[in-house]
């Protein structure tokens, strides 16, 4: 066999071993805490047609995503979003619900880039959408499901920054922008290259008082004082709306006694262009990048043909394993493992205890006894495979 087989493509790696026990369960712990809001699991596809990431639904670039073909010449590609797949399954299923739907999902998403510096291209993610469900309430639902959330799994020290959409598309449409123009400024704002912005707003010939007007979306970041000076800035129903819309997404967060870990922050702005209402990222220190990402999608599930709002985020494992690992925050496995070493003259006995411990909810492994290893190497080998508790049964 060649040496080369033994490794893994660039990209993507193994998990074994307390890393991954620790990994499932941070897992399992998200996941109770979403089933406690009442969503329910689904199972999506790995790979889906690459039209339902296509450049219509505004998701993942194609260049960026893994493709290939079918024995029937359709072109596939592997999800690099849970959100297209579940608003397709949505209006497969559900075309006839009238009321809300709410799913938790977890597994793989993709990435074929090589500019991840230093992220994976395959990562786990974990997640909830609210479907069915416009109103302001569902908002607080999902910011403070998520919130819990990552506070169950030990996390503590992190802040949920809230942006609007709609916001910047109000000032787009009130200063009368090409889509070109606006394309161009959204992605500025996103990279938060304000100098770069000013020098295109110049180029362009727009007026210097437009300019300087989103010049100041830089400094509208901050708690809930913020929202006054935003309002301040613009003169549109659409970016007021938006602004009214996070003042009473702020009432019911503190409903939920979550919004000291809020900020709002004007100049946030998604790569995907579903978007439609609140984006929002959720922060800590230990990591460059954020572990959560979410907000809400309200056209998304028109383009396949059931016009609902909508709303979700997803939890980067990888992402908050690494952030929890950095903090030193301990993530406790489970220690009920045993392990029965016996002699083969005493296989029906070992099996019985063995038996009688998995029924009480144990987990058990059976070893044959090999006087080839000392007590020392059972203990080792107990100690590297998370077994804390050794059972002999040797003559």
């Amino acid at each position: 066999m060649k040496k080369e087989l033994i490794h893994t493509p660039e990209g993507v790696r193994d998990i074994y071993g307390l890393e991954c026990a620790k990994k499932l369960t941070v897992q399992n712990q998200i996941h109770k805490t979403i089933r406690s809001f009442g969503y329910q699991d689904i199972q999506t596809p790995a790979f889906e047609f690459l039209d339902v990431f296509g450049e219509e639904i505004g998701t993942t670039p194609t260049k960026d995503l893994f493709r290939f073909f079918d024995n029937d010449g359709n072109t596939l590609c592997l999800r690099s979003d849970f959100t297209p797949s579940m608003a397709r399954c949505t209006a497969k299923y559900f075309m006839d619900e009238k009321l809300p739907i709410r799913y938790t999902y977890m597994g793989s998403a993709f990435s074929n880039t090589n500019m991840l510096q230093g992220k994976w291209k395959e990562a786990t993610q974990m997640g909830a959408e609210l479907m069915g469900d416009g109103s302001v309430e569902a908002d607080g639902e999902v910011l403070s499901m998520c919130i819990e959330a990552l506070v169950n799994t030990g996390l503590t020290e992190f802040q949920v920054s809230v942006g609007q959409v709609d916001f910047f598309r109000g000032l787009c449409e009130e200063f009368a922008f090409e889509e070109a123009q606006s394309e161009a400024i959204r992605q500025y704002i996103k990279n938060r290259n304000f100098l770069a912005l000013e020098e295109y707003m110049s180029g362009e010939g727009i007026s210097r008082s437009v300019i300087d007007t989103f010049l100041k979306i830089e400094d509208l970041f901050g708690t809930k004082d913020i929202l006054e000076q935003a309002k301040a800035l613009v003169n549109n129903t659409v970016s007021l709306k938006a602004i009214d819309r996070l003042e009473s997404l702020y009432s019911v967060l503190e409903a939920y006694d979550v919004e000291d870990y809020i900020s709002f922050d004007f100049s946030m702005l998604s790569s995907y262009h579903y978007y439609t209402g609140i984006i929002f990222k959720v922060f800590t220190h230990g990591i460059g990048d954020v572990i959560v990402k979410g907000g809400r999608y309200d056209n998304l599930l028109g383009k396949f043909g059931k016009d609902r709002a909508a709303i979700g985020f997803v939890i980067v494992i990888d992402d908050l394993m690494q952030a929890l690992s950095r903090q030193k925050i301990e993530i406790k496995t489970p220690k009920n493992n045993f392990m029965v070493i016996y002699d083969k003259t005493r296989y029906k006995e070992a099996l019985r205890e063995t038996k009688k411990l998995r029924s009480k909810g144990f987990y058990v492994q059976m070893i044959p006894y090999n006087n080839q290893f000392s007590l020392v190497d059972y203990e080792a080998y107990a100690t590297r495979t998370m077994h804390s508790k050794l059972i002999f049964l040797t003559q």
